[in-house]
């Protein structure tokens, strides 16, 4: 069998060559994340080429999103939002705008948006794209407290949402953050907006080359409560073990598909 839901995965140091790339999408990885964040836009543009030459060799469609990095700051603990908190500041950034420029001429598929706080957030993105003659889709990733009271009009603007659950981790209190997923999942299927649950799914990865119990759980919930896709981000871009991570991912979804599927069948019955 093969999942319907989607495994993104981030691309990276320990993942950007393309014979790696090519076992990735053997074994189903249908989307690549690049993180802004990091890197130089060449060194960007010879990662997009192998995963464009590694997708032709292997006969798929592999769309690439590019994250932007937003008004982030580096911290002890990684990074945290820059910005003042308010909802009408700009979070699209000088060097956003420098990487979309960049992702429009590379005909990148997606962006997704870090630290949206309200639908003008998106709005203003999208604009900017048109403008620049891209045809780009937006992803909104809800990482902060502002954006999840604004979910629903954030919902509605955005081609696609992110549950970017790292960041949200550091604005709520870390007890509440299922059920945070479990209503923003709700909501984007009641609009019928994909949803992409993402960050630290199968942190273990980056040492191990089998997760925990509790991150397979984690996955499987994920789609249980209808997540359209999961992405691997330390996991495959700078993880010990990207491949197994892909490969243990593709499991988890065709078990937690074939458990609904069930389900459904008993409930018919």
């Amino acid at each position: 069998m093969i999942s319907k839901s989607q495994i993104i995965a981030t691309i990276g140091p320990a993942s950007r060559e393309k014979e790696i790339i090519k076992k990735m999408i053997e074994h189903r990885m249908d989307v690549a994340r690049l993180n802004f964040s990091w890197g130089t836009h060449q060194w960007h543009a010879d990662t997009i080429k192998n995963i464009r030459e590694a997708a032709k060799e292997c006969g798929k469609i592999i769309p690439i999103i590019q994250d932007l990095s937003g008004p982030r700051e580096q911290n002890a603990n990684g990074h945290k939002f820059g910005g003042e908190g308010d909802a009408n500041e700009q979070i699209t950034t000088e060097k956003d705008i420098k990487d979309l420029e960049f992702g429009i001429a590379q005909n990148l598929e997606y962006v997704a948006q870090s630290f949206v706080g309200t639908a003008k957030d998106v709005a203003f993105l999208k604009n900017i794209i048109k403008e620049k003659g891209g045809n780009q889709k937006v992803i909104a990733k809800i990482e902060r407290k502002l954006a999840f009271e604004n979910l629903t009009p954030i919902i509605k603007e955005a081609d696609a949402v992110m549950i970017a659950r790292g960041d949200l981790g550091n604005e709520f209190p870390l007890e509440q953050i299922p059920f945070i997923e479990k209503e923003i999942i709700e909501k984007c299927k009641k609009y019928k907006k994909s949803v992409i649950v993402a960050t630290q799914m199968m942190l273990s990865m980056t040492q191990s080359p089998t997760p925990t119990r509790a991150e397979v759980t984690d996955v499987a919930y994920a789609i249980i409560n209808g997540a359209d896709a999961v992405m691997l981000s330390e996991e495959s871009a700078s993880g010990k073990y990207p491949l197994e991570a892909v490969k243990m991912m593709e499991k988890i979804l065709v078990e937690s598909e074939h458990y609904m599927m069930k389900k459904n069948q008993k409930n018919i019955l």
